[in-house]
């Protein structure tokens, strides 16, 4: 999909925009907000931007601060499935941790 944006020369010569990374940059920015919104994941953030390596994407996102919501509802279930797999599958260790 090609999309056309339309900018007043002015504005782009104060946000110092050049055009030849105009384009990138916009691509940037709808990738990091789209994964901030949960609608995209790290796989199609890599696509789009064409990144070489699963790290380059994780250090984009994390130069934009683009980090998936994440809240004490969710921490409470990752606990609680947590302890279901452990009390599932019993180690033989007896120092093993349980979250609360």
């Amino acid at each position: 999909m090609q999309i056309t944006l339309e900018l007043p020369n002015d504005i782009a010569d104060k946000l110092q925009l050049q055009r030849t990374n105009i384009s990138r940059r916009v691509l940037e920015l709808i990738a990091a907000d789209y994964y901030r919104q949960g609608r995209i994941g790290a796989a199609e953030v890599h696509r789009m931007l064409n990144f070489s390596s699963r790290w380059e994407t994780y250090q984009f996102l994390k130069q934009e601060q683009a980090y998936l919501p994440y809240t004490e509802e969710d921490l409470a279930e990752d606990i609680q499935t947590i302890n279901n797999l452990r009390r599932s599958h019993p180690t033989n260790s007896s120092n093993q941790a349980h979250l609360v």
